[in-house]
């Protein structure tokens, strides 16, 4: 599991029929311990109704099929879960 913020959506009429019906979003990934942004943005299946701006705990690969609840379809990050609060105990690191 990784955590993210909600930078966007997508739209997409046109896209494979198992994508039916599922809500996509543009998550940046963010690196917890130094609150900065990680890696590039990724696109992300949302199963749990998270909105632009929140910090958000994704999955992917084969847990991400799995999220959604079927393994075929063609998902590789599914947004799991809405972070309302984060405590880091930095003198652990």
């Amino acid at each position: 599991m990784r955590i993210g913020k909600v930078i966007g959506n997508i739209w997409a009429t046109r896209k494979d029929g198992r994508l039916s019906g599922l809500k996509l979003l543009i998550v940046q990934p963010i690196n917890v311990i130094t609150d900065e942004l990680d890696r590039t943005p990724l696109v992300a299946a949302d199963v749990i109704g998270a909105g632009v701006g929140e910090t958000v705990i994704f999955v992917s690969g084969s847990s991400a099929r799995g999220a959604v609840g079927d393994m075929q379809t063609p998902v590789d990050a599914t947004v799991v879960g809405i972070v309302d609060d984060l405590e880091i105990d930095k003198t652990l690191l």
